[in-house]
């Protein structure tokens, strides 16, 4: 089974006195998508459990930033699972690798699926803490429906692109 991720959490590095305390940031939403049963699912900090399983049950799980954010934010609550013996496939470490250099998802899903996000990490967390959780679900699935999209792309068309302010540039892939 396959298994795509994203996390929000209810704060920011602003709160916690940015990236060295990563492991002070709080899950708002978990947002999958499940390959084997073609369902997006969202996980708050009561379901994670069933997150766990998945996660423990899956052949590959695919993200952006899964290894720099979402995995070490994840491990706070998942202590059953060791990620570094989770088969991964981090879109952003792959464009990194490639590049050199970090890129947010945002000019991957442009440049790739010629469309974008509907928000930012910062507007998940507003709507977390103004209680708007429909909307942070929408959000947060939205962007698991794009990383699929663009991991998709790649295994079609064996690269993706990513949209600079000024062209748009190809990165291979190989993700067979």
């Amino acid at each position: 089974m396959k298994l795509v991720l994203d996390i929000e959490t209810q704060n920011s590095f602003k709160d916690i006195g940015g990236k060295a305390n990563l492991s002070l940031l709080k899950i708002s939403l978990v947002g999958a998508y499940i390959y084997s049963e073609n369902k997006f699912m969202a996980f708050m900090e009561p379901g994670l459990s069933q997150l766990e399983n998945l996660i423990k049950e899956s052949e590959l799980v695919i993200g952006y930033n899964l290894l720099g954010f979402d995995y070490p934010v994840l491990s706070n609550y998942l202590k059953n699972i060791n990620f570094n013996n989770v088969k991964t496939l981090d879109i952003l470490q792959v464009a990194d690798n490639y590049l050199g250099y970090k890129i947010k998802l945002e000019a991957v899903a442009q440049g790739t699926l010629a469309s974008g996000k509907i928000g930012t990490g910062m507007d998940a967390i507003e709507m977390w803490r103004a209680g708007q959780i429909e909307e942070l679900k929408k959000y947060c699935l939205k962007d698991v429906e794009i990383t699929k999209n663009i991991y998709e792309y790649g295994l079609q068309n064996q690269y993706i692109k990513f949209k600079s302010s000024w062209e748009v540039y190809e990165i291979p892939v190989d993700w067979h």
